[in-house]
């Protein structure tokens, strides 16, 4: 496979932290409605409607607000006072606005590849105007010669971006910490997929082992090895 042309980094969770933040405020809201079911229960029903709700509401904290007040609604049959839907919508926006810091080894990594001179771009999912606002709050948006924020990463959004940048699948790399939206997708296409496990995953992007038997694509234990990764590719190819 030749040398890659463009190597898009994912955001949420390989850049920054973001998971935590989420599981932070599920579980401030899950004691403050405990009168009404326990933080299993509510956890359950909440994952239910998000499922339900995602191919209409996308992601985000603004989806994570409506599917958690649907969630208690539907639950307490409309008890639900107000003021506790306030403190849903208050938890939601924190969301919105929390402190950025890139997780270790980020900017050395991005450093080292804009000093070798390859050509960056970040490749996130979400609501535009969240991610928008995340890359700038960040201080990382002058690594990237190209940002595209879509609202979901799968086989059909992978091949338009490479149509779109002229690039052939084996030109291509992504670095990130979903299996199902920065791994399976891309080595579907033939293209590299470099997986950067995370502590902590979103219900919603785990994959069955059994998806993952024969998928070509290469782990790393820390982003700083994506260096070393992508300078033996170089060298494979000289």
């Amino acid at each position: 496979m030749p040398a890659p042309s463009l190597i898009a980094f994912d955001a949420d969770d390989t850049l920054w932290p973001n998971q935590p933040h989420y599981d932070q405020a599920e579980a401030q809201l899950y004691e403050l409605l405990t009168h009404y079911a326990d933080a299993d229960t509510l956890g359950r029903r909440f994952y239910e409607v998000q499922r339900r709700d995602l191919p209409l509401l996308g992601y985000g904290a603004k989806s994570f607000i409506i599917s958690m007040i649907e969630t208690i609604i539907s639950l307490t049959e409309g008890r639900v006072t107000g003021r506790e839907i306030q403190q849903i919508i208050d938890a939601g926006k924190r969301l919105l606005d929390f402190p950025i810091e890139p997780l270790p080894d980020v900017r050395a990594v991005l450093d080292v590849l804009q000093e070798q001179g390859h050509r960056l771009m970040l490749l996130t999912k979400g609501d535009l105007f969240d991610q928008e606002s995340k890359l700038a709050r960040s201080g990382l948006g002058d690594y990237f010669a190209h940002v595209e924020i879509v609202s979901e990463k799968n086989e059909a959004t992978y091949r338009r971006l490479l149509q779109r940048y002229g690039l052939r699948p084996d030109e291509f790399v992504m670095i990130g910490n979903s299996l199902k939206s920065d791994v399976l997708p891309v080595a579907r296409l033939g293209a590299r997929a470099v997986h950067v496990p995370y502590h902590t995953t979103w219900a919603m992007e785990e994959v069955p082992a059994e998806q993952l038997v024969g998928v070509p694509f290469h782990r790393v234990e820390a982003l700083a090895e994506v260096v070393t990764y992508l300078e033996t590719l170089a060298a494979e190819q000289a």
